[in-house]
């Protein structure tokens, strides 16, 4: 219900611009990949944007045989950074770096869809040291995919909201966070802003931060307490539409709100998204598996072939769908 209540007033914001005559076609690169690999952090591991975006293109253009491979790391950063006592002193978090050459040469993507940034800051007030890695982290994530014969397309971070935390954030000033800095976000439109900045350089990038904190803001004028994210970082089905929108209308495909938001995050129970959504997470837990990652707690997958024997009939129900 409440996904359906917010839908009017969040369709003024992201359907502003008016879409005229359906687009059926993906760029050039997205329409002849057959594997795009999505990159990030548990945001993109719990998947639900890419379940979206594949459920958006599968319904658009039935005829495309890509797949997306979704293989995000919860805790993951591209920096490299993890702060003191990360996971109560269990682990540090995994450093994307330290997989990526293995994900690359064994799943050879044609493209890489990228989101870090929500971790890179480690919660912590801003400082040039840590932009720094995040900075030179993401250039090397570039160089590597480049290196790779892959396109890579990198995604803004989703927006820190500090409103439903408000009584476990911390101010600035302080020489240690063991809770997040409730001005984080600011932090976050910094990092947006340089990925933002680097298209002058060529680089292909989806500003998804922006619209997440354009909708929250126009939200919250008629709903004080509205938040995508109830822990103030891991936005819910509507959280991750909004993210879903940025992607597929950079790509233009630009959904209505029928097909998007009304047809997908307010109906759980969606066919083809739950059989998406199964097919995801089968292929994400093998590959993670075969890849290897240093992040506990992550299911072990099938072997290979089983995984990808399963999934193919997972797809076969997907395309018999009308």
């Amino acid at each position: 219900m409440r996904l359906t209540t917010l839908l009017l007033s969040l369709v003024s914001v992201l359907f502003s611009v008016a879409i005229g005559a359906e687009q059926i076609a993906l760029p050039a690169t997205l329409a002849a990949a057959k594997r795009i690999v999505v990159l990030g952090d548990s945001i993109t591991y719990g998947g639900t944007y890419v379940d979206f975006i594949e459920a958006v293109i599968r319904t658009r253009l039935p005829g495309w045989r890509g797949e997306f491979l979704v293989l995000g790391i919860s805790s993951e950063t591209v920096s490299g950074l993890s702060e003191e006592g990360h996971a109560g002193g269990k682990f540090p978090r995994p450093d994307l770096h330290e997989r990526l050459a293995r994900v690359l040469t064994q799943t050879k993507p044609d493209v890489v869809l990228a989101c870090y940034g929500m971790n890179d800051g480690i919660y912590f007030p801003f400082a040039d040291e840590r932009f720094a890695k995040f900075r030179d982290g993401m250039i090397r994530l570039h160089e590597a995919v480049l290196a790779a014969h892959a396109t890579i397309i990198h995604v803004t971070p989703p927006v820190f909201d500090p409103m439903p935390i408000a009584a476990k954030v911390l101010p600035a000033g302080l020489d240690a966070y063991p809770k997040p800095y409730g001005g984080y976000n600011d932090v976050l439109d910094r990092y947006a802003s340089w990925l933002v900045r680097q298209r002058e350089h060529g680089w292909d990038v989806v500003d998804a931060h922006s619209l997440m904190a354009v909708s929250l803001a126009h939200l919250r004028k008629t709903n004080a307490t509205f938040t995508y994210s109830k822990d103030g970082v891991h936005p819910d089905a509507l959280g991750h539409a909004v993210i879903a929108r940025a992607i597929l209308a950079a790509w233009g495909l630009r959904p209505d709100e029928n097909e998007l938001l009304g047809q997908l995050a307010t109906n759980p129970e969606n066919e083809r998204l739950k059989l998406i959504g199964q097919r995801r997470k089968l292929l994400a837990h093998a590959w993670l598996t075969s890849t290897v990652h240093t992040r506990p707690g992550v299911p072990a997958g099938l072997p290979l072939a089983e995984a990808t024997a399963q999934a193919a009939a997972l797809d076969k129900k997907i395309r018999a769908l009308k």
